[in-house]
């Protein structure tokens, strides 16, 4: 399948300079791929949140559902449940997901939803031009702080593994072919899978200098390693300019949650009625 195809004729509206426009790439090539492997287009789903990473639905030419703020990944979740061989793809912010959506996505993690989490992590709210967001560092001048946060920033990596996340990376948009393997590989995970995307804001908190000069890969990194994962996740503390590590950080397959919530409907004759207790149990 021509990538071509997969865009829309809507009106892109990001800011020049933009990381969006790299995931938007990315993604194009990544979801054209799983359909030239035989994945069919109308199983591939992408919900998102509310930001300028939430005009995806707009631009990317796949079966989408726009959601509430932070509520991107228990609608991914409710999709993924009440049907498995749907490919479920999340498009979140830092705010979006990091804030008013981190229980939604620690407890994703938990379970092990099989859907991937792509975090546009501009470490800002651009979308509302420029207060501070959940990964924003320490005496950041936003709009709503405009004499510097007092705030230090969550790690969302150590998070998620704290959390038992099966698959956790971390990319960034100017460092295409790099970026474009790490999506690949979270799409087709068989689990959950969390990749935060450090992404440039060019308007609002503009990082390329600090990334472009820390940044680096996890060459000889082994991601079966929790211990080794944590290390690594725990080097960059979202705020210092330490060398900030890229790569797959975790990689492990876990039973997944909708597979483990059929199993348990299946003696029920009623299936729906099953699955919604067990998931009032995980409330």
């Amino acid at each position: 399948m021509a990538t071509g195809d997969l865009i829309t004729p809507t009106q892109n509206t990001w800011c020049p300079g933009c990381g969006n426009f790299a995931i938007q790439h990315i993604l194009k090539e990544v979801i054209a791929g799983l359909i030239n492997d035989g994945t069919p287009a109308e199983r591939i789903v992408l919900v998102t949140g509310i930001g300028c990473h939430a005009k995806m639905a707009d631009y990317l030419g796949v079966n989408s559902f726009y959601s509430l703020h932070g509520r991107t990944v228990p609608v991914a979740t409710g999709i993924k449940v009440a049907n498995p061989d749907l490919t479920v793809i999340c498009c979140v912010g830092d705010g979006d997901c990091y804030g008013e959506g981190l229980e939604h996505l620690l407890f994703a993690a938990k379970r092990n939803v099989g859907i991937t989490v792509i975090v546009h992590n501009n470490r800002v709210y651009g979308l509302t031009t420029g207060q501070y967001t959940p990964t924003s560092p320490e005496g950041f001048p936003g709009k709503s702080t405009p004499h510097g946060t007092i705030e230090h920033p969550i790690n969302p990596l150590t998070l998620l593994l704290s959390s038992g996340a099966g698959w956790v990376g971390r990319g960034y948009t100017r460092r295409l072919p790099h970026l474009k393997g790490l999506i690949d590989a979270a799409v087709r995970h068989h689990g959950f899978a969390a990749l935060d995307v450090l992404q440039i804001c060019a308007t609002f908190y503009n990082r390329a200098a600090c990334y472009n000069a820390h940044t680096y890969d996890l060459a000889d990194h082994d991601p079966s390693r929790f211990e080794d994962a944590y290390a690594k996740a725990h080097e960059w503390d979202y705020t210092s300019e330490a060398p900030i590590p890229l790569g797959i950080f975790f990689d492990q397959d876990l039973p997944r949650f909708e597979d483990r919530v059929r199993e348990s409907a299946a003696p029920s004759t009623d299936t729906n009625a099953a699955i919604g207790r067990i998931l009032d149990q995980h409330r």
